[in-house]
C-alpha cells in the first residue's frame, strides 16, 4: 500500500471492535500474503498507545498513523489515525533520570566488555547486545522516536546520514573483529551524557520479588 513492500514483507492489520474482552495478536497466510493481525478496542489500543510512548517505541502508532483506513467507519478510522500522526509529529518523553542512567550503565558494561579484549566470536556477541541500547541512546537522547530490528538504520539516516553511517561502519568493523570504531563512537554518545555510567548503579528490586525458599533449612 505504502509501495515499500519487499519479498517477505508482511501485512500489518490494526483490527478495533466496540468491546473486546482482551485484546490479542495473530498472525496468518492468506494467499501466500503473511499477516499480522492486531485485535483492538479503544481501551486496550490506548492502552498500548500509552505503553508504546513510555518505552519511545511507537510501533503500533506508527502503524495507525501510517496505515490505509478500512471497514464501515472510516471516520472512527481517521480519529484514530490523526491522534497517532500527533504522537508521531511530537518529540518522546525526555531521557533522563533513572532511565538514562539504566541505559548508560548497560552500554557501559558492554563497552568495557569490548575494551577486555575479547575474541571474534565474543566481539560478535556483545556487538548485538550494543546495537539496540545504543541506538536507543543516539535517537532518545536527540528527542526522536527510537525502534527495533530494520526500523533502526531508517530512523537514525531521518536524523543525520552521517551518524547513521557512522552506525553502520562501526558495527560492520566489530563484526569483522575491529572494535576501534565502534568504542570511539559509544564514548562519543556517552559523553553527550555525562560520560559512562558503572559506580553507583542501583536498583531496587520490589518488594513482591519473594517465593518460599526451594531449599529446605535454607
Amino acid at each position: 500500500m505504502r509501495g515499500e513492500g519487499r519479498k517477505g514483507s508482511d501485512i500489518d492489520l490494526v483490527v478495533v471492535f466496540d468491546r473486546l474482552e482482551t485484546a490479542w495478536r495473530e498472525t496468518f497466510i492468506e494467499g501466500e500474503f503473511p499477516f499480522e493481525v492486531f485485535v483492538h478496542d479503544p481501551e486496550t489500543l490506548s492502552w498500548f498507545f500509552e505503553s508504546d510512548i513510555a518505552r519511545g517505541y511507537p510501533v503500533i502508532i506508527h502503524m495507525v498513523a501510517t496505515g490505509q483506513i478500512l471497514g464501515p467507519n472510516p471516520d472512527k478510522g481517521q480519529i484514530w489515525r490523526d491522534y497517532a500522526a500527533s504522537i508521531l509529529h511530537a518529540s518522546p518523553p525526555g531521557l533522563e533520570g533513572e532511565k538514562l542512567n539504566a541505559l548508560k550503565y548497560q552500554i557501559t558494561d558492554l563497552l568495557d566488555d569490548l575494551h577486555g579484549e575479547p575474541a571474534a566470536p565474543e566481539i560478535q556477541a556483545i556487538a548485538a547486545q550494543l546495537y539496540q541500547p545504543l541506538a536507543d541512546l543516539m535517537l532518545l537522547g536527540r528527542g526522536r522516536w527510537s525502534g527495533r530490528g530494520k526500523w533502526i538504520p531508517r530512523l537514525l539516516r531521518e536524523v543525520d546520514w552521517h551518524l547513521a553511517d557512522s552506525f553502520d561502519d562501526a558495527f560492520g568493523r566489530a563484526s569483522a573483529g575491529d572494535v576501534e570504531a565502534l568504542c570511539n563512537l559509544t564514548h562519543t554518545e556517552l559523553d553527550r551524557h555525562g560520560g559512562p555510567f558503572f559506580a553507583g548503579d542501583k536498583r531496587m528490586a520490589s518488594q513482591q520479588a519473594r517465593r518460599k525458599s526451594l531449599v529446605p533449612g535454607g
